[in-house]
């Protein structure tokens, strides 16, 4: 089971995430949370898009309990107790757990938006709403792939037995995200295609002076 908790910072209230909205004058960042099941390709489709933004757009790193040389993408490695402790010191803009490992953000992210600078984020779907609550303007971009294209990705990783392989496909086809603030990704294909319409999606949200 995958839970989500949202923090406000240390010592303030979910009220102090609005007036630092409301004192940029329309110019908060925009926050982008990227969901999608594990092997749809979001760690490539960030890296394009970090890539193709550079320091225009803010990716934060992860914090993770998870050993650093785990594998998989570039993250904060910190054991459970570790993080228990800094999410209790209010070190994370929003956490989540899920599949036994906690995940946070930390609270540069919210310095970064209230400058105007966008932030994009690999979350867990179950942040959305409470994410929704607390930040305004937010996207979903949302990554999507075939299920015999996602069961042959996951194949070649080599992580996982075939029971595993199947609860995972499983979970990917009960995977979904609607609302007005959803774009769908499809990454079936090609990268570089999937890659044009990931950055597409962010490019309205970073032009200097453009209110959101």
């Amino acid at each position: 089971m995958t839970t989500s908790i949202l923090h406000a910072a240390h010592g303030a209230s979910t009220s102090s995430f609005g007036s630092a909205h409301g004192a940029t004058a329309g110019r908060t960042g925009c926050l982008f949370l990227v969901v999608g099941p594990s092997g749809a390709g979001k760690d490539s489709l960030l890296s394009a898009a970090r890539q193709h933004f550079g320091a225009a757009v803010s990716f934060p790193r992860r914090v993770i309990t998870r050993p650093a040389d785990a594998g998989g993408e570039d993250h904060l490695a910190l054991s459970p107790d570790d993080f228990a402790t800094a999410r209790a010191q209010g070190r994370f803009a929003f956490d989540w757990t899920a599949h036994g490992l906690d995940y946070g953000i930390e609270q540069t992210t919210n310095g970064d938006l209230a400058r105007g600078v966008s932030v994009v984020v690999n979350v867990s779907r179950t942040v959305i709403e409470q994410a929704r609550q607390r930040y305004d303007p937010v996207r979903v971009l949302s990554v999507t792939v075939t299920p015999s294209e996602l069961a042959r990705r996951l194949r070649v990783r080599g992580r996982e037995d075939d029971a595993a392989i199947e609860q995972r496909l499983a979970r990917a086809q009960a995977f979904t995200v609607t609302g007005p603030d959803v774009i769908n990704i499809d990454n079936s294909g090609p990268l570089d295609e999937a890659a044009q319409h990931f950055i597409a999606a962010i490019e309205p949200f970073i032009r200097a002076g453009e209110s959101l």
